[in-house]
């Protein structure tokens, strides 16, 4: 009856709004390798991770997840606090999202007060922690404190309680003997007012009981305590600060749970009982070498989270042996570039900035294979920063290669990194500053596979920047692009992309020549670049390539897009343009995509185009480009961030994989690559039984080829549905539609009504080798 009136109120409110459960199409693949929060509720502990969280049942250990595809912003949480009265998990993030959790509810709610309100600073408005009373939550947050009613769900009044009734920052709030208590920072000290005030929202009602800087206030059994910044803890009675322990690190979280104080440092977590006496202290151990972050106890255990290896539990009586407990995931969640198999996708997290320049990441890889993560940490890659790109052998797919942009080429053989070729062992090159500097950066960027089974790869600040490499026999080749280099150290062309068409041109990202094509033409090697003036770019500065199913390179840019419908006179003819895409919108003529900062471009089965951006989210276009199919941002999709850095399509099981700056997502497409020829073809389910909506889920009919005509007919040969490559395609709500390699049947007829039971015959012509392939499907209502 309760959640039916929360619902009820829902509805009723402007300021609330749904987060949708998109986990019929949408998986995300998120780390949660790193804990801001833990608490118990619901007889589980839940774990706050970045962007996140997970819970473990405390009866079967079994986890499950809440991320942005059920529903979650994929903001920075900061908090989290689990109400057993409403049944609801209130989560706080650092932008001041508040969002919230029902049990056994596919929704979450998400109310944006805080965030949206403009009188205060977006560095003030962290959700710091979360304190409850009844039917109210106390927020602690960087201007003040804010009340909240889980009964009615809305907002009460907000408390600014700094001198004059200004903002000031406030960490932690508990309840003592009928006050409200608040640790203060910018010197507000600690303070306390009258639970029972019909007034607090006076800054006067509030006294000052200890000057100072404190980090937080909680109370235990019948006493209270408090902690400052110098790393002491106080007993404060009657207004009285009485020191009780200096910790070696600064505590960065004090709770009381099943009345035992839990005080958290980066490397300690001490348990004391009513009296203020330890009665269990964790500390990190060689075997988890990190840094604690906060913990909670259930029972006779002591759940730890910590900033590598998830949540820690551990027991009370002997805190010395740690078993590390979350989901399966990647290393991190700030994904830089992906690259997707039949069997999973790889995840690098390296980067260089926008100005082609090294970070020196230190960062691993990872690699999903089979539903299973396996991540090799910075430690086992042999030294190499900055890993970008990945590549799979396409003659060896237990074979990859990951580019360093500091330190050369990395290969894998069965997903564990086995030589990392540089100056030393391989035709790769180094920056030189001078001839007698010893200064070594080989960065390696953009790499591709050729149909020769060559490995080519590009580098920046070197004159001889396009090699390739020969896996077989270890053969490497360089190649001068000295024509359009005067001075490679200063003359910083930046390489991003490297893509390879079917004439064998390797075409090159740069950011200040354009796009460069290459080819080595049976040793007379051609090289050219086009940019602004020359080739019609909206700018020097390329980011992302693609090349598609008519061999047109598409271009995108710091911004906006172009397209080289012609590549194969791009060495032959002085003239060579780029050209812009023009849309109609409400009827006026637009340059599609224009100003937009274009990260990556991917061409799908069906010739259509996949664009990430930084800003904007994903858009998902027709094959010309005239028809926005998707518009994926994080506000309409579990997008996690609208900083896609990368995309990568699995054909084999149609999805499409998003990195983004807050995390990793895929997305069931349904479309596939189509095949060589109609042996392959077949219909699912089959047969399709009464408890199939085949309306929504719709027939599917696999591994079609290019250029097909497609007819579905009754057992007495009337025609129910018909379509055709490039004509009935997908998304333009045809019964039958075609996308790439494969079709979907949404059961009507020519009438448009759903067919009865029956058998049906699927009958598929290739319209250029006129080859045919006839299926039956049975229909059972």
């Amino acid at each position: 009856m309760l959640k039916r009136v929360i619902l009820f109120l829902i509805y009723m409110l402007p300021l609330l709004q749904f987060g949708q459960d998109f986990s019929n199409l949408w998986e995300g693949y998120f780390s949660y390798n790193i804990i801001n929060d833990v608490v118990k509720g619901n007889n589980k502990i839940y774990a706050a991770s970045e962007n996140a969280i997970f819970s473990i049942d405390l009866d079967s250990n079994v986890l499950d997840e809440i991320t942005t595809v059920h529903g979650l912003s994929g903001e920075t949480i900061s908090t989290i606090y689990y109400s057993e009265t409403y049944e609801l998990l209130v989560v706080g993030y650092e932008n001041g999202l508040i969002e919230i959790v029902f049990d056994n509810d596919d929704n979450i709610l998400t109310v944006v007060d805080i965030l949206d309100k403009n009188t205060i600073q977006a560095n003030d408005k962290e959700i710091k922690h979360i304190n409850a009373v009844d039917q109210f939550i106390y927020l602690s947050t960087g201007f003040g404190i804010s009340v909240f009613n889980l009964e009615r769900l809305e907002f009460g009044d907000t408390y600014f309680i700094g001198d004059l009734g200004t903002q000031i920052e406030v960490n932690q709030t508990t309840i003592f003997e009928d006050y409200i208590y608040a640790a203060c920072r910018d010197g507000g000290g600690l303070k306390k007012a009258p639970l029972s005030s019909p007034n607090l929202i006076d800054y006067r009602n509030w006294e000052q009981v200890s000057a100072g800087e404190f980090l937080a206030v909680q109370a235990n059994a019948d006493k209270l305590y408090a902690i400052q910044t110098n790393r002491r803890i106080y007993e404060v009675n009657n207004n009285v600060l009485t020191s009780l322990f200096l910790f070696t690190n600064t505590p960065v979280d004090l709770r009381s749970v099943e009345n035992q104080l839990l005080v958290s440092t980066e490397d300690d977590i001490y348990m004391y009982n009513a009296s203020f006496n330890l009665i269990s202290q964790a500390s990190v151990i060689t075997d988890f070498d990190t840094e604690f972050t906060v913990a909670t106890v259930a029972g006779d255990e002591i759940f730890i989270g910590s900033q590598d290896f998830g949540v820690l539990k551990t027991a009370v009586l002997s805190p010395t042996i740690f078993e590390e407990v979350h989901p399966d995931g990647p290393l991190l969640n700030s994904v830089f570039s992906i690259e997707a198999d039949a069997r999973g996708v790889w995840v690098t997290y390296g980067e260089y900035s926008l100005f082609y320049e090294p970070t020196l990441r230190a960062r691993g890889v990872s690699r999903l294979n089979d539903d299973v993560w396996v991540n090799t940490p910075y430690a086992d890659v042999f030294g190499a920063r900055d890993l970008n790109t990945i590549v799979v052998n396409p003659s060896n797919r237990n074979q990859a290669f990951v580019s360093s942009f500091f330190h050369g080429l990395l290969e894998f053989n069965d997903d564990v990194p086995t030589v990392l070729y540089n100056q030393n062992n391989s035709g790769l090159e180094s920056l030189s500053l001078s001839p007698t500097s010893t200064y070594v950066s080989i960065r390696v960027s953009g790499i591709a596979f050729d149909s020769n089974g060559l490995l080519w790869s590009i580098t920046s600040l070197v004159n001889r920047a396009i090699k390739s490499f020969n896996p077989t026999n270890n053969q490497w080749n360089s190649y001068s692009f000295e024509s359009i280099i005067d001075n490679p150290v200063y003359d910083n062309l930046g390489f991003g992309d490297l893509i390879i068409d079917n004439n064998n041109t390797k075409w090159i990202s740069s950011f200040s020549k354009g796009v460069i094509g290459f080819n080595e033409n049976n040793g007379s090697p051609l090289l050219k670049s086009i940019g602004e003036i020359d080739g019609n770019l909206p700018t020097k500065t390329v980011r992302a390539l693609a090349i598609d199913n008519r061999n047109q390179l598409w271009i995108g840019t710091d911004i906006g897009l172009r397209v080289l419908y012609n590549t194969s006179n791009f060495f032959t003819d002085d003239d060579v343009a780029a050209d812009e895409i023009i849309i109609l919108e409400n009827g006026i003529a637009k340059e599609l995509l224009a100003d937009q900062f274009i990260s990556d471009i991917k061409v799908d089965g069906a010739n259509n185009k996949w664009i990430s951006t930084i800003g904007a989210g994903v858009f998902y276009l027709s094959s010309d480009g005239q028809e926005t199919i998707y518009h994926f941002t994080a506000d309409n999709s579990p997008l996690p961030s609208n900083n896609v850095n990368g995309i990568s399509i699995d054909d084999t099981n149609s999805l499409i994989y998003f990195g983004t700056s807050n995390g990793l997502v895929s997305f069931k497409s349904g479309g596939s690559k189509s095949t060589e020829d109609l042996e392959t073809v077949y219909a699912y389910p089959n047969p399709v039984r009464p408890n199939f909506d085949i309306v929504e889920k719709k027939v599917t009919i696999k591994n079609i080829s290019e250029n097909v005509n497609i007819k579905i007919t009754d057992i007495e040969g009337n025609l129910v549905a018909e379509a055709q490559s490039r004509i009935n395609l997908r998304y333009n709500n045809y019964n039958l539609e075609i996308d790439g390699g494969t079709v979907f049947w949404n059961g009507k007829n020519m009438a448009n009504n759903v067919v009865s039971s029956g058998v049906y015959l699927i009958m598929i012509s290739d319209l250029d080798t006129f080859e045919t392939k006839v299926l039956k499907l049975m229909v059972v209502r």
